[in-house]
């Protein structure tokens, strides 16, 4: 016990800067927000096809786009979809789909190509029962696993996870700058409860937003390498198509130049390198929200609508005596476990609240390595976890 830690929130980024005077309030929805938010963030092309509980995204995007002269097109399906926003991003656009996990399932090929050839972009899934077409209106997080494994092959994401409207806001605009700083897709892992429920947030001017922006600036020599393996943050400069170069792009494994290899130190190098992009940005990639962790021997560990409940379980739990702590997981992917081995080693047991099987559970086990009970409260029958759900696994409350 004693845990020093302390809490890596959104605002830490800074890429919104705050002008109370400025600040705009409004009563909104969560995928409302979502979709404003991505107008906010310089999103120039949306390319998606509806489905419940996402489709408000769309809805509302149909709108905002084209009065802000930017693109929405729906697509055929979400295959096309995520083809749509690839294509549209290496034509130099911030670009965005949304869906949830029927269509999540449908996005995972080319969701790899995206990761291969390393396109910025950003995916939004509002999770639902599952799998196949399951409860198209009824919550669920159980997608957690699917976003670190849906698509083939040894690969880093990143995926971002809300659960207040407010930081929907906040991780949408923090999404497109991921994508664009690390060259690689980024998911917004809603829930069906998170995307439908409304709270106030505040929005901020869309000058007052400063994220990262890609440069099409060739190098001096003009040899220019889409792949660059000795850049040293592991991020190389992605030119625009129709900026002054031409150059390959191929879901095969590649060389520097983008064309497909087969020699074994550029294969290992190219892995090394795509992994080492995210390593490298981890500092700035982590956030999380801490509680109560300075006297704890019980921490409750969870993230979307989940962790709502939970830290509402923490508050009760507190009143009446328990030491209880919680961990508010807002990156997903990568998780932050240099953190999480600190928090395991330091209590007596951790439970571990998700609406599902038990999916976020099984990376948590992975880091006991003091063998702590680790408690899980699952809910998959398409209602939301209670407080009293995870006050009963805490006992004595």
């Amino acid at each position: 016990m004693g845990l020093k830690l302390k809490s890596k929130p959104i605002s830490e980024l800074e890429y919104i800067k705050w002008d109370p005077e400025k600040v705009v309030y409004a009563f909104s929805q969560g995928n409302e927000t979502c979709a404003e938010s991505a107008v906010l963030a310089g999103c120039d092309f949306f390319g998606g096809y509806p489905i419940t509980p996402s489709s408000e995204i769309a809805e509302v995007l149909s709108r905002r786009m084209p009065q802000e002269g930017r693109v929405f097109v729906q697509m055929e399906d979400e295959i096309a979809s995520m083809a749509s926003i690839i294509g549209a991003s290496l034509g130099g656009a911030r670009t965005m789909t949304a869906t949830s996990g029927p269509g999540f399932s449908l996005m995972q090929e080319n969701l790899g190509y995206a990761i291969t050839t390393e396109i910025p972009c950003v995916i939004v899934n509002v999770q639902r029962l599952g799998p196949s077409t399951g409860g198209p209106t009824s919550p669920s997080q159980s997608d957690y696993m699917q976003v670190k494994w849906g698509t083939h092959g040894d690969h880093p994401i990143i995926a971002l996870s809300p659960s207040t409207i407010q930081e929907v806001m906040e991780l949408t605009i923090v999404s497109f700058d991921f994508a664009e700083r690390y060259r690689t897709p980024v998911i917004l892992l809603m829930d069906e409860v998170t995307g439908h429920m409304r709270e106030k947030v505040g929005y901020p001017r869309q000058e007052d937003i400063s994220i990262f922006t890609r440069s099409n600036e060739l190098p001096e020599s003009g040899d220019y390498k889409p792949y660059d393996l000795s850049v040293k943050s592991g991020v190389p400069p992605l030119i625009s198509f129709g900026e002054g170069v031409r150059y390959h792009v191929t879901g095969l494994i590649h060389d520097e130049y983008g064309f497909p290899t087969r020699n074994r130190k550029e294969i290992r190098d190219w892995y090394d390198r795509i992994y080492r992009k995210i390593d490298n940005g981890l500092d700035r990639i982590l956030r999380y929200d801490l509680y109560n962790l300075e006297d704890a021997d019980t921490v409750i560990i969870s993230f979307g609508i989940s962790a709502r409940t939970g830290l509402e379980a923490m508050i009760q739990a507190r009143k009446k005596g328990r030491k209880v702590g919680m961990v508010k997981l807002l990156t997903l992917v990568p998780l932050p476990e240099e953190m999480l081995k600190e928090v395991i080693a330091n209590v007596d047991r951790v439970i571990i609240p998700e609406m599902n099987r038990g999916q976020l559970i099984l990376d948590i086990e992975r880091l006991n390595k003091k063998g702590i009970d680790i408690i899980p409260v699952n809910r998959y029958d398409g209602e939301i976890i209670s407080p009293g759900d995870v006050l009963d696994a805490i006992g004595g409350c």
